[in-house]
């Protein structure tokens, strides 16, 4: 007969690995790209908002300088080129800002771009007819839009954020001064300068001096010259109070933007109050107690915070990710009983990680305890003691360093503490808790198991056993899985005969039993979990249910 034709050649195999090596370039060119992007949009976040900071220029130009212009003598037939030569400078910078850096307005803001084509109307058209007028500037002042996401852009990059609110706000202070200082020379030129003496007497630097005026009047300091016409009682009494009215309206913000600022220290005055005044009702020594005020000292100083998880909570679950890979990855994926586990699943755990400080001479954990806990050092040193004394150092942990691990994948009653790891100084570290473990390793089969076999080699590690009965109470048992039937209960229904045996077969099928034949009483002794029975006859031989 004819040779077999050869087999073919492993094609599949070639293509799972060319799968799986163009899958790994998608990834990292994936991850390039991302973090290429990144930085792309963080640059171009902070040129857009420097583009602002000078819109925003050239709208206070036009905020400041109109009303100006229009009470004040300043613009003169000598300077009006100057004038005019910054007015167009702004124009252009307006026009740069809607038709080439902010296009999206149309589609995106519904309306606004509206508005800023509106704040270019070409009114100084009507410079040919009435003159110079800065009172025709005026649609420039609808370009407001932009002052104000330059404010929340700004606040957004800062990380003081409150210092610029209170620099605002005083500048809505100072600008509502300086349009009643303006209204005031309006008024007291109306009136003419020097006809009285309630009105600007034309002396001295004109803009200072009804400043100051609109100052004394806003703030109702006093001690103004009477209003003697009835236009100036008027005048007077609308400033008086629409100066109440905004004053009492920027003491309001300052407290608003005060109050922010010092929230979170508020908070943790309110918790340390709170947490001394139950201390003292139930009369707890005052050692604790001043361990107890420490530790809120040095977590808030430390940290800014008590609690990073109510910061953390309120955000959604992709952030918290991002900033728990930012800050933990480096630390849980050095550690040896996770490398080879599925990557998502470590990022599930870092988002379980709890941090806690411990004080100095603070145990973390005890010998003889139940390890229910995995410890990685953030910050700070530990030192593991032990010895007759108990005060011998073993080694020193430092920032970066593991212990506990095993605690997080022992069987059975746990895994005991063998020596005692107290805090050597300040410490603040990241807890991982078991339970949160076996949650998340439910999703991750291939994890688990890679975890039990790691697990096994640790505890076996460095431990000789003398027989197979020291061998199994030394190793312990990493994740139990479910017993078998024992042989000895099969060997005793495959012994028997008759119809009971079979019976009891049936009935209990699937059971498991524990069989113990006494050598010296003719009867045998079965005992089923979860079940009771009274003696039953079988043939020769008397079976006992417990």
């Amino acid at each position: 007969g004819e040779a077999p034709p050869p087999p073919p050649p492993p094609e599949e195999k070639k293509v799972d690995e060319e799968k799986a090596e163009e899958e790994d370039l998608i990834k990292m060119k994936t991850s390039i790209l991302y973090t290429v992007g990144l930085l792309i949009l963080s640059f171009t976040d902070l040129i857009y908002v420097v583009w602002l900071f000078f819109v925003t220029l050239a709208w206070n130009w036009n905020v400041w300088l109109i009303p100006v212009r229009c009470t004040f003598p300043y613009q003169t037939p000598e300077n009006i080129h100057w004038w005019l030569l910054m007015d167009y400078f702004c124009d252009g910078i307006y026009i740069v800002d809607i038709f080439v850096m902010q296009p999206r307005l149309q589609f995106v803001r519904g309306g606004d771009i509206v508005m800023d084509v509106i704040s270019l109307f070409p009114l100084d058209l009507l410079y040919f007819f009435t003159g110079v007028k800065s009172l025709l500037r005026f649609p420039r002042l609808l370009k407001y839009n932009a002052f104000f996401e330059f404010n929340d852009r700004l606040e957004a990059v800062m990380s003081k954020a409150y210092i610029y609110r209170v620099i605002r706000t005083s500048a809505y202070l100072l600008y509502s001064l300086h349009c009643n200082a303006c209204i005031f020379y309006w008024g007291s030129d109306y009136e003419g300068l020097g006809s009285t003496k309630w009105v600007y007497n034309g002396k001295g630097n004109s803009y200072i001096r009804c400043y100051y005026f609109a100052v004394k009047t806003l703030i109702t300091i006093g001690g103004l010259p009477d209003p003697t016409t009835v236009f100036e009682i008027v005048f007077q009494m609308l400033n008086y109070f629409v100066g109440v009215f905004a004053f009492s309206i920027m003491i309001g913000q300052m407290r608003d933007v005060f109050g922010a600022a010092t929230a979170g220290e508020a908070y943790y005055r309110h918790c340390v109050d709170s947490t001394v005044k139950y201390m003292s009702s139930y009369k707890i020594p005052r050692e604790v107690q001043n361990r107890v005020k420490i530790w809120y000292d040095y977590t808030w100083k430390s940290q800014g915070m008590l609690d990073e998880q109510e910061l953390l909570i309120q955000l959604p679950d992709k952030m918290r990710l991002d900033i728990a890979a930012d800050v933990n990855y480096s630390i849980v994926s050095k550690v040896a009983l996770f490398q080879g586990c599925d990557r998502q699943m470590i990022f599930d755990m870092l988002k379980r990680l709890k941090s806690v400080v411990y004080l100095p001479g603070d145990f973390v954990c005890k010998k003889g305890e139940i390890g229910r806990e995995m410890y990685i050092i953030k910050a700070g040193e530990v030192q593991v003691v032990g010895g007759p004394d108990g005060m011998t150092v073993f080694v020193t942990l430092r920032a970066g360093s593991v212990f506990g691990e095993i605690s997080l994948l022992a069987g059975g009653g746990g895994n005991r503490r063998t020596a005692n790891v107290k805090a050597h100084g300040f410490a603040n570290l990241f807890i991982l808790d078991k339970k949160d473990l076996a949650e998340i390793l439910v999703h991750y089969p291939e994890s688990q198991k890679l975890l039990r076999k790691k697990a096994k080699k640790m505890l076996t590690k460095d431990k000789k056993p003398t027989d197979e009965k020291d061998q199994a109470k030394d190793t312990g048992e990493v994740i139990p899985q479910r017993p078998e039937t024992p042989k000895l209960f099969k060997a005793a229904l495959e012994v028997g005969t008759g119809q009971t045996f079979a019976k009891l077969k049936e009935a209990y099928k699937g059971a498991t039993l524990e069989v113990f034949i006494s050598p010296v009483k003719p009867e045998t002794h079965c005992t089923i979990f979860g079940c009771s029975r009274q003696k039953i006859g079988i043939e020769k031989q008397s079976w006992r249910f417990l």
